[in-house]
């Protein structure tokens, strides 16, 4: 069949109260945004508490789809036909038509749900309701009604036209992106990070995004990978301003000055403060971590609190009581899994320690950070200068 219109379904949004009218502008803008590379002409507006997005010439419905389930805010998006109100005894046949082509096996329980917004129709919504189900059932005896739970809820939504829909294909939740600020995700190329950045967007929050890179530790194609991993994210996050800094000297310096067991801490305090520095310049309210609490060494109270320690803004680790299937499971819906994966190392996992502190002592760590004073601005500015910045769609 043929769906003229899609009608989104939001949440949060509707709660709102005067408020609203921010969060709907924000959820076209993304609906827009995911149409554009979609193949088709797309009117996406807002009517009455409803968004819909109405299709014209050559176009895939299951594309459209797929890009509508991958915009926060949407809890549901329906396959709509439009018909025009040509009178009650033509809404009948439209209907009908409508379940014959829909549904070929006829051996289903359905119910009827109207909705009257356009007060001036002639029939009240429960004698909608009634007719058309009556109507139904003539035209198919195999079907039967059940008001409990049917097979098919067939809703009318009488309006200027009249939208007939069956189907209410689930959207990702959350909110619009964009609706609540920009944030930071340090992002690797492991699982946890794209997992997290995708978490936190799907709360309203846009991303940026620092990456580290140690060649010749680490190689070109472990820089593809996350910039492909931050590709994937933006789908859903719309476009990512990724920074890859240089870290082989600043890794370097620390491993040559500090004790071997303390240096992925202190090597994460100071990936924290350059990502930091880029979220400042950007006026990012926070930084993102994949961290979840005792996953490895670094990840412990103890060292989350060390890794804090340096930092100004708010770190936000919507990971955090996640248990690694449970990471998987969210990498593996966003796509992102399969990437992750590939043996490319980051520089995170090329100086480890053997047996690296787990509980680290703040005081101990920033005693042992003296030891870097003599050359760990200079580094860091170098860092910063020389960092590569792409907007990654």
């Amino acid at each position: 069949m043929k769906f003229q219109t899609f009608l989104i379904k939001y949440g949060e949004i509707g709660i709102k109260g005067k408020n609203r009218y921010m969060f709907e502008d924000a959820l076209v803008r993304q609906i827009r945004f995911a149409l554009k590379d979609v193949e088709g002409e797309f009117h996406v507006y807002k009517s009455q508490a409803r968004v819909y997005v109405d299709c014209e010439g050559i176009y895939d419905c299951d594309d459209v789809t797929e890009a509508l389930k991958r915009v926060f805010g949407i809890v549901g998006i329906c396959p709509v036909v439009r018909a025009e109100d040509k009178g009650f005894e033509q809404l009948k046949k439209d209907v009908t038509a409508y379940m014959d082509e829909v549904y070929p096996d006829k051996n289903i329980t359905f119910k009827v749900d109207s909705r009257r917004a356009k007060k001036t129709y002639p029939k009240t919504s429960t004698e909608i309701n009634r007719d058309l189900g009556e109507a139904i059932l003539e035209a198919f005896p195999e079907i039967r009604v059940d008001v409990h739970k049917p097979d098919v809820m067939l809703r009318v939504e009488v309006r200027d036209e009249i939208y007939i829909y069956s189907e209410i294909i689930p959207g990702p939740g959350g909110m619009p992106v964009g609706t609540n600020g920009k944030a930071m995700l340090l992002l690797s190329g492991g699982i946890d990070s794209p997992v997290a950045g995708y978490m936190i967007s799907k709360r309203g929050v846009g991303l940026e995004a620092t990456y580290f890179h140690a060649p010749p530790y680490t190689s070109e194609r472990a820089k593809q990978k996350v910039i492909d991993l931050a590709k994937l994210v933006s789908r859903y996050t719309g476009p990512i301003k990724l920074h890859i800094v240089n870290f082989t000297d600043i890794q370097l310096y620390i491993y040559e000055a500090c004790p071997h067991d303390e240096l992925t801490i202190i090597m994460r305090r100071y990936m924290m403060r350059i990502a930091e520095h880029f979220a400042k310049q950007d006026d990012c309210l926070g930084l993102i971590t994949g961290e979840s609490i005792g996953q490895v060494a670094s990840q412990t109270m103890q060292s989350l609190t060390a890794t804090n320690d340096v930092c100004t803004l708010p770190v936000y680790r919507p990971l955090i009581g996640f248990d690694k299937q449970e990471i998987v499971e969210v990498a593996e819906k966003i796509n992102t899994y399969e990437t992750s994966i590939l043996p490319y190392e980051d520089c995170c996992t090329i100086f480890v320690a053997k047996h690296p502190v787990t509980k680290p002592n703040v005081e101990r760590i920033r005693k042992s950070e003296e030891k870097l004073q003599e050359k760990i601005e200079e580094l860091f500015k170098t860092a910063v200068e020389t960092t590569e910045t792409m907007v990654i769609k």
